[in-house]
């Protein structure tokens, strides 16, 4: 199996200048976003949305909380969809995402946050989708059409879309910086050699994927492109998550898989690395010290952390190679999902 020429490959290659033209279509949208916002400041945000687009959320997630302060809450889609109550949100900032923007439980979640009085805001590839329609303001991706199964430049476009949302709020001149610079660390990013990760879980059938603050979601993430191309078993924990109950797990010679952020949370990540170690777990660690997985040199935590995503994905083809897989044809999966 040759996968260099799938569609999942050239989305890929694909993601950097879909970052670059990124700013304009956002432009004006984000400021509409952010005089509501001045206007009337929420007290909570609050998230909707599945897949990897639920990853994108837990990113946005990390960020809206480390860099402005403010509590974020998943929400449970199905309270509006098939419950049908009553949404109490007025004034709240509530944010949907969906590439596709065709998910039926996310549309009436987006229905009932609107009717309450929220500010609603789409999150999607499709501003002419029945989610960008009903939301108060969508801000458009732009990652262009994604013909892979697995989404790849829509996952990474939807988490730079949180970045320029986020710092146009928190007027961050420094996250700014670090957005524009981004597109050309994807690239480099795409090149390192994560072929020890192929050699590791081309032979395992169950690993663990660990994050922490900006790299939770990228676990999470990997987590999914594992379960869902290579029919892998994968589940994903913070660090902290995974000393309370999973750890048991641990017995020499099993998987983790370690994506160690470029902030304050490395510490415990690196001391739990250490103590996994004396188990004799099987370690592949993305980390600028003690790594087998090579990273580039540290420039921005929230953008590093979506470097070690891309990273992941390229090696991803590898693995599908090794493991004679089409990564265009995951099984028992579809483009879109419909859920109610």
């Amino acid at each position: 199996m040759d996968n260099r020429q799938s569609w999942m490959a050239r989305e890929i290659r694909a993601t950097p200048g879909v970052l670059e033209q990124q700013k304009d279509g956002l432009a004006d949208p984000l400021q509409h976003v952010l005089v509501r916002l001045r206007r009337r400041p929420p007290a909570v945000v609050v998230t909707c949305a599945r897949g990897s687009s639920a990853h994108a959320a837990t990113f946005g997630k990390h960020l809206i909380e480390r860099y402005l302060g403010l509590p974020v809450a998943a929400a449970a889609p199905n309270v509006a969809s098939i419950y049908k109550l009553p949404l109490q949100l007025r004034d709240q900032h509530v944010l949907i995402i969906s590439q596709s923007g065709r998910s039926d439980d996310l549309i009436a979640y987006a229905l009932g946050a609107k009717q309450a009085g929220a500010l609603t805001v789409a999150i999607t590839n499709d501003p002419e989708a029945p989610l960008a329609k009903i939301c108060n303001v969508a801000l458009p991706i732009g990652a262009g059409p994604e013909y892979s199964v697995a989404a790849t430049k829509t996952f990474v476009a939807t988490a730079a879309t949180l970045l320029h949302l986020t710092a146009a709020w928190a007027g961050d001149g420094a996250l700014v910086g670090a957005i524009r610079r981004l597109p050309r660390r994807l690239e480099l990013a795409s090149a390192l050699d994560w072929s020890a990760a192929v050699e590791v879980l081309s032979t395992v059938a169950h690993l663990t994927s660990i994050g922490r603050g900006p790299t939770l979601a990228i676990a999470r993430e990997a987590a999914l492109k594992l379960k869902e191309i290579c029919a892998l078993h994968t589940d994903a924990f913070s660090a902290a998550e995974f000393q309370h109950g999973p750890i048991a797990l641990v017995e020499p010679g099993y998987p983790v898989l370690m994506l160690v952020p470029a902030d304050a949370a490395a510490h415990g990540m690196r001391q739990l690395a250490g103590d996994l170690a004396l188990k004799q777990a099987t370690l592949l660690i993305a980390d600028v010290t003690a790594s087998n997985l090579p990273v580039l040199p540290p420039d921005q935590p929230e953008t590093d952390a979506l470097c070690l995503i891309q990273s992941f994905y390229a090696m991803m083809l590898a693995l599908a190679d090794r493991l004679d897989i089409d990564v265009d044809k995951p099984r028992n999966l579809q483009k879109i999902t419909r859920t109610t």
